[in-house]
């Protein structure tokens, strides 16, 4: 499982380092409010506690915030490709609807830290049924 736990880490920190890479870009465009840029940020800072998390953990727990880490990310880059989301409060819109590089890259990561993720909790949950089934490992 630890290699399982390796391959969601670095699925994660792939899709951590490049928000981090285009956060001021994103932030340009909204410069007041919570801009795209910190929203980027954010995402970044949050993946990369999740692949720490399921790298040093293993738990079914971790396993879980990874796949809702990686379906957040993955849900908010398809939306915003292919739906025109208006501003939502200090949310600015960030409607892009182009496929580049670094966008595919980060979706492919994604959706790979998302399969892994949930293999990995199938995986935890069924070698811990029985008596003690109960008992987060």
């Amino acid at each position: 499982m630890l290699v399982l736990r390796i391959l969601i880490a670095v699925a994660l920190i792939v899709s951590a380092v490049i928000h981090f890479q285009l956060a001021a870009g994103f932030q340009q465009a909204a410069p007041t409010g919570i801009g795209g840029g910190n929203i980027f940020r954010i995402q970044g800072a949050v993946a990369v506690l999740a692949a720490l998390y399921v790298l040093v953990r293993g738990t079914r727990r971790s396993y879980l915030l990874a796949a809702l880490v990686a379906l957040a990310s993955l849900a908010a880059v398809i939306a915003y490709r292919y739906v025109q989301i208006p501003t939502l409060g200090p949310i600015p819109s960030m409607y892009e609807p182009v496929w580049y590089t670094t966008k595919t890259i980060t979706a492919v990561a994604e959706a790979l830290a998302l399969v892994l993720a949930l293999i990995g909790y199938t995986l935890r949950r069924k070698s811990h049924t029985g008596p003690q089934s109960h008992v987060e490992r």
